[in-house]
Protein backbone atom coordinates (compact mmCIF):
# COMPACT_ATOMS: atom_id res chain seq x y z
CA UNK A 1 0.00 0.00 0.00
CA UNK A 2 1.34 3.78 -0.80
CA UNK A 3 2.11 5.75 1.67
CA UNK A 4 2.24 8.90 2.73
CA UNK A 5 5.27 9.47 5.07
CA UNK A 6 6.56 13.58 5.33
CA UNK A 7 4.77 17.15 4.02
CA UNK A 8 7.01 19.19 2.81
CA UNK A 9 6.10 23.18 2.77
CA UNK A 10 8.40 25.98 0.84
CA UNK A 11 8.39 29.77 -0.77
CA UNK A 12 9.00 29.17 -4.34
CA UNK A 13 10.44 32.87 -4.90
CA UNK A 14 11.64 32.70 -9.33
CA UNK A 15 14.83 34.42 -7.88
CA UNK A 16 15.94 31.26 -5.46
CA UNK A 17 15.82 29.28 -9.00
CA UNK A 18 17.78 31.79 -10.73
CA UNK A 19 20.50 32.01 -7.61
CA UNK A 20 20.43 28.39 -7.83
CA UNK A 21 21.11 27.71 -11.89
CA UNK A 22 23.83 30.69 -11.77
CA UNK A 23 25.55 29.51 -8.45
CA UNK A 24 24.69 32.04 -6.59
CA UNK A 25 23.84 30.31 -3.73
CA UNK A 26 27.06 30.60 -1.49
CA UNK A 27 26.72 35.11 -2.22
CA UNK A 28 25.93 36.89 1.09
CA UNK A 29 22.77 38.36 0.22
CA UNK A 30 21.09 34.75 -0.70
CA UNK A 31 23.81 32.24 1.86
CA UNK A 32 21.01 32.90 4.93
CA UNK A 33 18.19 32.00 2.79
CA UNK A 34 19.72 28.93 0.96
CA UNK A 35 21.39 27.60 4.89
CA UNK A 36 17.87 26.46 5.93
CA UNK A 37 17.69 24.02 3.13
CA UNK A 38 20.40 22.25 4.12
CA UNK A 39 18.71 20.33 6.60
CA UNK A 40 16.33 19.00 4.36
CA UNK A 41 18.81 18.12 1.20
CA UNK A 42 20.46 15.60 3.86
CA UNK A 43 17.20 14.22 4.76
CA UNK A 44 15.82 13.61 1.85
CA UNK A 45 19.10 11.99 0.34
CA UNK A 46 17.77 9.32 3.54
CA UNK A 47 14.43 9.49 2.81
CA UNK A 48 14.19 8.74 -1.14
CA UNK A 49 10.63 9.09 -1.77
CA UNK A 50 9.33 7.40 -4.68
CA UNK A 51 7.22 10.28 -5.68
CA UNK A 52 6.13 13.90 -4.63
CA UNK A 53 2.88 15.20 -4.96
CA UNK A 54 3.54 19.07 -5.60
CA UNK A 55 1.10 21.47 -4.87
CA UNK A 56 1.80 24.95 -6.22
CA UNK A 57 0.46 27.44 -8.97
CA UNK A 58 0.85 28.17 -12.49
CA UNK A 59 1.84 31.40 -13.53
CA UNK A 60 0.11 32.57 -16.52
CA UNK A 61 2.63 29.74 -18.04
CA UNK A 62 0.27 26.78 -18.83
CA UNK A 63 -2.96 28.49 -17.97
CA UNK A 64 -4.14 32.25 -18.42
CA UNK A 65 -7.49 34.16 -18.33
CA UNK A 66 -8.79 31.58 -20.91
CA UNK A 67 -9.07 28.65 -18.79
CA UNK A 68 -8.84 29.10 -15.31
CA UNK A 69 -9.07 25.94 -13.22
CA UNK A 70 -9.31 25.67 -9.40
CA UNK A 71 -7.60 22.36 -8.89
CA UNK A 72 -5.97 20.67 -12.10
CA UNK A 73 -3.54 17.23 -11.41
CA UNK A 74 -1.17 16.25 -13.86
CA UNK A 75 -1.34 12.87 -15.59
CA UNK A 76 1.23 13.18 -18.01
CA UNK A 77 4.93 10.63 -18.32
CA UNK A 78 6.73 14.29 -18.30
CA UNK A 79 6.57 17.62 -17.87
CA UNK A 80 8.91 20.23 -19.75
CA UNK A 81 10.22 23.31 -17.81
CA UNK A 82 8.42 26.39 -19.08
CA UNK A 83 10.26 29.27 -20.68
CA UNK A 84 8.78 32.64 -18.58
CA UNK A 85 10.59 34.94 -20.57
CA UNK A 86 14.19 34.28 -20.47
CA UNK A 87 14.46 30.66 -21.77
CA UNK A 88 13.49 27.53 -19.82
CA UNK A 89 15.25 26.67 -16.61
CA UNK A 90 18.03 24.54 -17.37
CA UNK A 91 16.73 21.82 -15.08
CA UNK A 92 15.64 18.12 -15.91
CA UNK A 93 12.16 17.08 -17.00
CA UNK A 94 10.06 16.30 -14.40
CA UNK A 95 8.62 12.56 -14.80
CA UNK A 96 5.35 12.20 -13.80
CA UNK A 97 3.88 9.22 -12.17
CA UNK A 98 0.39 8.42 -14.16
CA UNK A 99 -0.66 5.79 -12.45
CA UNK A 100 -0.99 7.28 -9.14
CA UNK A 101 -2.08 10.93 -10.10
CA UNK A 102 -5.08 9.13 -12.45
CA UNK A 103 -5.70 7.22 -9.06
CA UNK A 104 -5.79 10.32 -7.43
CA UNK A 105 -7.94 12.24 -10.22
CA UNK A 106 -10.67 9.43 -9.91
CA UNK A 107 -10.59 8.88 -6.32
CA UNK A 108 -10.95 12.76 -5.35
CA UNK A 109 -14.01 13.78 -8.41
CA UNK A 110 -15.34 10.06 -6.43
CA UNK A 111 -15.04 12.29 -3.21
CA UNK A 112 -16.80 15.01 -4.74
CA UNK A 113 -14.06 17.30 -5.79
CA UNK A 114 -13.82 18.42 -9.24
CA UNK A 115 -10.72 18.00 -10.21
CA UNK A 116 -9.19 19.37 -13.63
CA UNK A 117 -6.96 16.48 -15.57
CA UNK A 118 -4.29 17.27 -17.49
CA UNK A 119 -2.07 15.57 -20.08
CA UNK A 120 0.10 17.74 -21.11
CA UNK A 121 1.60 21.10 -19.72
CA UNK A 122 4.81 22.65 -19.11
CA UNK A 123 6.05 23.57 -15.69
CA UNK A 124 7.23 26.50 -14.23
CA UNK A 125 9.02 28.21 -11.35
CA UNK A 126 6.15 27.29 -9.25
CA UNK A 127 6.69 23.56 -9.24
CA UNK A 128 10.58 23.30 -10.49
CA UNK A 129 12.28 26.10 -7.76
CA UNK A 130 10.77 23.95 -5.03
CA UNK A 131 12.68 20.52 -6.48
CA UNK A 132 16.03 23.04 -6.59
CA UNK A 133 15.76 23.36 -2.75
CA UNK A 134 14.89 20.44 -1.89
CA UNK A 135 17.28 18.34 -4.24
CA UNK A 136 19.87 20.93 -5.15
CA UNK A 137 21.36 21.33 -8.81
CA UNK A 138 21.15 17.75 -10.20
CA UNK A 139 21.10 15.97 -13.64
CA UNK A 140 17.94 13.71 -13.06
CA UNK A 141 15.11 14.71 -10.49
CA UNK A 142 15.43 11.76 -8.00
CA UNK A 143 11.69 11.36 -7.60
CA UNK A 144 8.71 11.21 -9.69
CA UNK A 145 6.74 13.99 -9.40
CA UNK A 146 2.81 14.67 -9.58
CA UNK A 147 1.84 18.60 -10.07
CA UNK A 148 -1.18 19.62 -8.55
CA UNK A 149 -2.05 22.98 -9.53
CA UNK A 150 -4.22 25.32 -7.68
CA UNK A 151 -5.82 28.88 -8.89
CA UNK A 152 -4.28 31.54 -6.16
CA UNK A 153 -3.93 34.24 -8.93
CA UNK A 154 -7.08 34.76 -9.98
CA UNK A 155 -9.94 35.59 -7.27
CA UNK A 156 -11.91 33.81 -6.22
CA UNK A 157 -9.14 30.91 -5.19
CA UNK A 158 -10.33 28.09 -2.92
CA UNK A 159 -11.27 28.73 0.92
CA UNK A 160 -8.16 27.49 3.31
CA UNK A 161 -10.92 25.01 4.46
CA UNK A 162 -11.66 23.56 1.10
CA UNK A 163 -7.83 23.40 0.85
CA UNK A 164 -7.19 21.29 3.46
CA UNK A 165 -10.35 18.87 2.62
CA UNK A 166 -8.88 18.20 -0.48
CA UNK A 167 -5.35 17.21 1.38
CA UNK A 168 -7.54 14.64 3.34
CA UNK A 169 -9.35 13.16 -0.10
CA UNK A 170 -5.56 12.86 -1.20
CA UNK A 171 -4.62 10.98 1.82
CA UNK A 172 -7.67 8.04 1.32
CA UNK A 173 -6.67 8.25 -2.70
CA UNK A 174 -3.09 7.52 -1.89
CA UNK A 175 -3.69 4.68 1.22
CA UNK A 176 -5.79 2.77 -1.39
CA UNK A 177 -3.09 2.87 -3.98
CA UNK A 178 -2.23 -1.23 -3.96
CA UNK A 179 2.07 -0.14 -5.31
CA UNK A 180 3.69 -0.11 -2.12
CA UNK A 181 5.43 3.76 -2.50
CA UNK A 182 6.64 6.04 -0.15
CA UNK A 183 4.54 9.71 -1.30
CA UNK A 184 5.66 13.09 -0.48
CA UNK A 185 2.81 16.25 -0.47
CA UNK A 186 4.68 19.44 -0.66
CA UNK A 187 2.92 22.54 -0.60
CA UNK A 188 4.22 25.95 -1.95
CA UNK A 189 4.52 29.34 -2.54
CA UNK A 190 4.27 32.10 -0.01
CA UNK A 191 5.06 33.82 2.79
CA UNK A 192 4.01 36.72 2.85
CA UNK A 193 4.21 39.14 -0.27
CA UNK A 194 2.82 41.83 -2.41
CA UNK A 195 4.75 42.36 -5.51
CA UNK A 196 3.08 45.65 -6.63
CA UNK A 197 0.43 48.76 -5.52
CA UNK A 198 1.09 50.93 -2.55
CA UNK A 199 1.75 47.84 -0.06
CA UNK A 200 4.60 46.51 -2.64
CA UNK A 201 7.59 45.05 -0.27
CA UNK A 202 4.47 44.20 2.68
CA UNK A 203 6.27 41.21 4.62
CA UNK A 204 4.29 40.08 8.22
CA UNK A 205 7.11 38.48 9.92
CA UNK A 206 4.67 37.55 13.13
CA UNK A 207 1.46 36.22 11.35
CA UNK A 208 4.09 34.23 9.50
CA UNK A 209 5.65 32.33 12.31
CA UNK A 210 1.99 32.20 13.69
CA UNK A 211 1.05 30.30 10.40
CA UNK A 212 4.18 28.13 10.93
CA UNK A 213 3.65 27.32 14.38
CA UNK A 214 -0.10 26.08 13.72
CA UNK A 215 1.32 23.37 11.07
CA UNK A 216 2.21 21.15 13.75
CA UNK A 217 0.24 19.61 16.50
CA UNK A 218 -2.98 18.50 16.32
CA UNK A 219 -5.06 21.88 15.85
CA UNK A 220 -7.04 22.52 12.39
CA UNK A 221 -7.09 26.57 13.17
CA UNK A 222 -5.37 27.32 9.77
CA UNK A 223 -8.00 25.97 7.64
CA UNK A 224 -10.73 28.61 8.81
CA UNK A 225 -8.60 31.80 7.99
CA UNK A 226 -10.50 33.91 5.56
CA UNK A 227 -9.35 35.30 2.60
CA UNK A 228 -9.42 38.66 3.71
CA UNK A 229 -7.30 38.23 6.19
CA UNK A 230 -4.84 36.82 4.08
CA UNK A 231 -5.01 40.21 2.11
CA UNK A 232 -5.02 41.71 4.67
CA UNK A 233 -2.13 40.89 6.62
CA UNK A 234 0.46 38.63 4.04
CA UNK A 235 -0.14 40.99 0.89
CA UNK A 236 -2.04 40.31 -2.21
CA UNK A 237 0.56 37.26 -2.88
CA UNK A 238 0.19 35.70 0.82
CA UNK A 239 -3.07 33.61 -0.55
CA UNK A 240 -0.58 31.19 -2.09
CA UNK A 241 -0.43 29.83 1.64
CA UNK A 242 -3.45 27.77 1.06
CA UNK A 243 -1.51 25.72 -0.77
CA UNK A 244 0.44 24.54 2.45
CA UNK A 245 -3.17 23.29 3.67
CA UNK A 246 -3.39 20.93 1.23
CA UNK A 247 -0.32 19.38 2.21
CA UNK A 248 -1.29 19.66 6.25
CA UNK A 249 -4.48 18.25 5.11
CA UNK A 250 -3.07 15.16 3.59
CA UNK A 251 -0.72 14.56 6.86
CA UNK A 252 -3.50 13.13 9.03
CA UNK A 253 -5.24 14.74 12.18
CA UNK A 254 -1.64 15.37 14.49
CA UNK A 255 1.53 16.38 12.75
CA UNK A 256 5.43 16.25 13.80
CA UNK A 257 7.73 19.22 13.06
CA UNK A 258 11.18 17.49 11.93
CA UNK A 259 12.50 21.14 10.73
CA UNK A 260 11.69 24.59 9.87
CA UNK A 261 13.27 27.63 8.51
CA UNK A 262 12.20 31.50 7.98
CA UNK A 263 14.31 34.40 6.09
CA UNK A 264 13.67 37.44 4.95
CA UNK A 265 14.14 39.40 2.23
CA UNK A 266 14.75 37.41 -0.16
CA UNK A 267 13.44 39.07 -3.79
CA UNK A 268 11.08 41.32 -1.13
CA UNK A 269 9.15 37.54 -0.03
CA UNK A 270 9.62 35.99 2.89
CA UNK A 271 11.16 32.42 2.78
CA UNK A 272 9.34 29.98 4.74
CA UNK A 273 10.25 26.42 4.73
CA UNK A 274 8.94 23.65 6.88
CA UNK A 275 8.77 20.09 7.08
CA UNK A 276 6.60 17.66 8.68
CA UNK A 277 5.84 14.43 9.59
CA UNK A 278 2.50 12.24 9.97
CA UNK A 279 1.75 11.28 13.82
CA UNK A 280 -0.14 8.04 14.01
CA UNK A 281 -3.33 8.49 16.06
CA UNK A 282 -1.82 5.34 18.06
CA UNK A 283 1.47 7.21 18.92
CA UNK A 284 -0.13 11.16 19.11
CA UNK A 285 -0.85 12.07 22.99
CA UNK A 286 -0.71 15.44 22.07
CA UNK A 287 1.89 16.23 24.42
CA UNK A 288 5.69 16.94 22.97
CA UNK A 289 4.38 16.85 19.39
CA UNK A 290 5.05 19.85 17.14
CA UNK A 291 8.38 21.11 19.02
CA UNK A 292 10.64 23.18 17.00
CA UNK A 293 13.42 20.97 15.59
Amino acid sequence: MARITAGVACSHIPALGVAVDFDKTGEDYWAPAFAGFDWTRKWEEQEKPDVVILVYNDHATAFDMKFIPTFAIGCAESFTPADEGWGPRQVPVVEGHPDLAWHIAQSAILDEFDMTIINEMEVDHGLTVPLSMMFGKVDKWPCRVIPLAVNVVTYPPPSGNRCWSLGEAIRRAVESYPEDLNVQVWGTGGMSHQLQGPRAGLINREWDNRFLDQLSGSTDALRYIPHIEYLRETGSEGIEMVMWLIMRGAMGQTTEQLHRHYHVPASNTAVGHIVLRPVPDAEASGEGVGAAA
